[in-house]
């Protein structure tokens, strides 16, 4: 590990020392007292095993005792409040294909350009997002501590880590057992955790054995019970429509009689309208079962044999509102013809009042909720199993490494009350349901469209690895050293949807099936040049061999030169790649109706005033998707300013071309006829009459007779740049006040200058679906006296601009602004045109008691602040965003610990 000089005077020298193969002794001597050699050890970053702790590479240490005063009981929650998940990351949500998934994402970069490992290997994919490692599979305690690389793109480990890796150390060396229990007391309803593990370990001169079983759970959050989620509105309730849109001039009324069950209202205006967040949950309750055996022996004095196994097992359940008619297979709302029992022409008295009814011979379109049917329900079971067996020794003066490893990442996914659209379409036709009296409906009415959908979802990785370390000749500054290495692993993906989903005939749900697996060659090779006593390079190089699309190669250089005893100056240039993920490559044609503005078939498709349509179209693995490349350099001093007050300050630039993003049916056509400059390669205009769908003809549109759109593939493709820099900082103190104990302080800033994509303005500083911050900030405070521990910890997030002083801007630049328009316009301006900051303070006291045990109690947010809520809709469901801020509120909580 790359522990810094800086923290190692502020104490995390004990954590080096337990965690190093042999006995570490560093720092200065006190005046007069004989000078330590230090045993070599390896650094994250770097698989060359060496003296100097302090590397040319920024690395960030998290001990166990800062996981522990934080209170939280992930590893994922820990993860998500530092300072360098710059703009939030993915947390279990109620209603997603993935609510058991917890990511990171450093640089805002996203969680599938993060890597994250587990004791230097990479962490299992989580098989219900299809990319990125899922952090809800690690339990918490058997983290001993978290490395972070902050510079991107490592050659080490992995090229596409191209915002930089996370490094997660199980423990090792422990003697004894100790059982841990903890439980939270929110005060605000949901989100109350519980947590327990039992650890036992033993170790001789012969080698270590540890095993460990916890569990970790959090409560679901209804949206109910949050003021910013309690009345959440929705027009798929029981309204009559003119045409195939919810354009406002379409509307003829509710459904008289059918707007009376329990969460409907009619609105002034005489619009039904569906209060979905009365049954729908904010966040997933998730739960953590995990058994963690780890252990090595000594064959010899050359030789050792080690290994890990982890059974992990998540479960998540979340809730969403019963079903809504969007989307629904075209045209895209129920359709009532005048044949109809259900036509309101053919029921006394439910003629709609509106100026645009013709009369009972117009068919007519129905925008509907299921809610007689029940809330959709998901339930998602995950089991990892991950077995790791190696040797390590010397043979000569060659260090050798080899091992071979397997993991299985296992899904299912089951959702119920869910709508065949066929089926209801087909009833509310025939008069079989009744749309004006929805829950008088009978259980066996709705049982005969009502479905359990089915997703089974699998990654695994097979991996065989190999490396060899040894010294090559002696420089100024000491003697050169390499290390070379070769990795094949097999990653497999399989993502099985049930029939009727997969024909697109399931309402309220989307997605289609996918599977494939590749191999993938690596060979990487690293040396240190010394070049003189405070003057180091470090070159290394990768090669990546995919079974499915080809090569790259990915160099880094990097130097270290200490131009004073207490001042190290580093910096670093890499260049990296990702290839396309299993998920997007092997997906099968999946059916969507999508909406669009496409103006030729708005004129044809749609009826007047409408703003959109929808088409048919269908999401395909795109032939022609190629892998994304990164550069990526970095600047940065680590300063020991004196013994109490280090710090280091770092700057970074990543820049991606070719970035993989997804590209709909509106970014299509408007690259075809011209309408955006900003336009990946591959699109295409298909032939009359094309077979539809047709993954070989790749992403583009077949129009119709009239230039309207018949119908579209879309996909992921390989879009312009994404451009980032930014700086770190560090500030770390250490005070002794003899009698009174000790302080510690640790502050970790980030601050991205700027983020742009395909060339655009920078997003930092925005608020909108996913909000940008400029800096984020952590203070750690840290006072131990006696058998007494005391932690103040202050978290930041700075104000933004809010997204209604943006519409409001846009709309001022706008050169012909309608009536509308001017409208907005005053409701903009008189909305807050900044977003506050948000400052959480976490409070924590901890008694050592002398029965060998330790209590704990604790609050986190401890003024139980609000998220920041997003001005231009208050009352949304989620108006606030959920990656980066969190709606538990005060959370007290208490840990005892007992050692035995």
């Amino acid at each position: 590990m790359n522990h810094l000089r800086s923290a190692m005077r502020v104490g995390l020298l004990p954590a080096c020392i337990a965690l190093a193969l042999t006995p570490v002794v560093a720092g200065a001597q006190e005046s007069g007292s004989e000078a330590t050699t230090l045993d070599r050890i390896q650094v994250t970053g770097s698989r060359i095993k060496r003296a100097d702790i302090e590397g040319s590479l920024p690395i960030t240490v998290i001990t166990r005792a800062e996981i522990d005063s934080s209170g939280d009981i992930s590893v994922a929650d820990y993860l998500r409040g530092t300072s360098f998940n710059s703009f939030g990351s993915f947390r279990p949500r109620s209603g997603s294909s993935a609510q058991s998934f917890a990511g990171i994402s450093l640089r805002g970069l996203g969680e599938e350009r993060t890597l994250v490992l587990v004791d230097g290997r990479r962490a299992a994919i989580s098989p219900s997002a299809g990319q990125g490692q899922d952090l809800n599979i690690i339990p918490m305690a058997a983290v001993e501590r978290i490395e972070m690389l902050l510079d991107g793109a490592s050659s080490v480990y992995g090229s596409d880590a191209i915002g930089g890796v996370i490094n997660i150390i199980t423990r090792k060396d422990y003697d004894g057992a100790e059982i841990t229990l903890g439980r939270s007391f929110p005060t605000r309803p949901g989100g109350d955790t519980d947590e327990g593990n039992a650890l036992f370990g033993i170790s001789s001169d012969r080698g270590h054995l540890l095993a460990s079983a916890s569990y970790e759970n959090r409560d679901i959050v209804w949206s109910r019970d949050r003021p910013w989620t309690e009345f959440g509105t929705s027009i798929y309730s029981n309204n009559f429509w003119r045409a195939p849109s919810t354009a406002g001039s379409n509307l003829l009324g509710s459904v008289p009689g059918g707007c009376a069950d329990p969460g409907y209202f009619v609105d002034d205006g005489g619009v039904c309208r569906y209060i979905h967040t009365i049954t729908s949950a904010e966040e997933a309750a998730v739960s953590n079962r995990s058994l963690v055996a780890k252990g090595s022996y000594n064959i010899n004095n050359d030789w050792q044999f080690y290994g890990s196994a982890i059974v992990s097992r998540v479960k998540s359940f979340g809730r969403y509102a019963p079903v809504p008619s969007s989307p629904w297979p075209a045209p895209g709302m129920i359709a009532i013809s005048p044949d109809s029992p259900n036509h309101p022409g053919n029921v006394n008295g439910n003629n709609p009042d509106a100026a645009n009814w013709t009369g009972p011979s117009d068919t007519v379109y129905l925008t509907h909720r299921f809610s007689a049917g029940g809330p959709r329900d998901g339930a998602i079971n995950s089991n990892l199993y991950d077995l790791n067996l190696g040797f390590e020794g010397r043979v000569g003066n060659v260090d050798l490494d080899f091992g071979i490893r397997r993991n299985e990442y296992k899904t299912d996914d089951v959702g119920r009350n869910y709508v065949v659209a066929a089926i209801a379409g087909a009833m509310i036709e025939s008069g079989e349901y009744n749309i004006y009296n929805p829950s008088g409906n009978s259980r066996d009415v709705l049982n005969q469209f009502t479905t359990t959908i089915y997703r089974e979802s699998t990654t695994k990785l097979e991996e065989i690895y190999a490396s060899a370390g040894f010294d090559l000749f002696q420089m100024s500054g000491g003697t050169a050293a390499a290390v070379v290495g070769a990795e094949y692993r097999k990653e497999s993906y399989s993502d099985i949807y049930d029939s009727l989903s997969e024909a697109g005939q399931v309402v309220g749900s989307s997605g289609n099936s996918a599977g494939g697996s590749r191999d993938v060659y690596s060979a990487y090779g690293e040396i240190l040049f010394p070049i003189l006593d405070n003057l180091e390079a470090n070159l290394s190089a990768r090669y990546d061999r995919y079974s499915d699309y080809g090569s790259d190669f990915s160099p880094k250089v990097s130097l270290r030169y200490q131009p004073l005893d207490s001042l190290t100056l580093r910096a670093s240039y890499g260049q990296g790649f990702r290839a396309p993920t299993l998920d997007i490559v092997t997906q099968r044609p999946s059916f969507s109706a999508a909406g669009t503005n496409h103006p030729r078939s708005l004129d044809v498709l749609g009826g007047p005033g409408d703003t959109s349509t929808q088409v048919t179209t269908y999401q395909i693995a795109n032939p022609n998707l190629e892998s994304e490349t990164s550069k990526q350099w970095a600047l940065g001093a680590a300063w020991d300013a004196t013994d109490w007050l280090n710090m280091s300050l770092d700057y970074y630039n990543i820049k991606i071309e070719d970035q993989i993003g997804f590209i709909g049916v509106n970014g299509i056509w408007q690259c075809l006829e011209g309408v955006s400059s900003n336009c990946p390669p591959g699109l295409s205009v298909f032939p009359t009459g094309s077979g539809k769908p047709n993954p070989a003809l790749g992403l583009g549109i077949e129009y119709g007779p009239d230039g309207e759109i018949a119908w579209a593939q879309t996909g992921s493709t390989n879009f312009g740049t994404v451009e980032t820099e930014g700086m770190d900082f560090n500030l770390r103190t250490r005070f002794d006040f003899d009698a009174w104990g000790s302080l510690r302080q640790n502050l970790q800033v980030s601050n991205p200058f700027s983020y742009k994509v395909n060339g655009g303005d920078s997003i930092v500083g925005r608020s909108a679906e996913t909000s940008t911050p400029r800096y984020r900030a952590v203070l750690q405070n840290a006072w131990s006296l006696g058998d007494w521990e005391f932690a103040w910890n202050l978290n930041y997030i700075h104000g933004m601009q809010s997204s209604a002083y943006r519409s409001w801007l846009g709309l001022v630049r706008k050169e012909n602004r309608s009536a509308q328009d001017n409208e907005d316009m005053a409701d903009y301006a008189a909305m807050p045109s900044r977003m506050p900051s948000w400052v959480t303070h976490d409070l924590q006291v901890s008694y050592n008691a002398p029965w060998n045990a330790k209590v704990t109690f604790g609050v986190q947010n401890v003024a139980d602040k609000d998220p920041v809520i997003d001005p231009l809709e208050p009352a949304a469901p989620r108006s606030y965003a959920m990656d980066l801020y969190n709606g538990y509120g005060r959370m007290p909580y208490v840990r005892y610990t007992q050692k035995f």
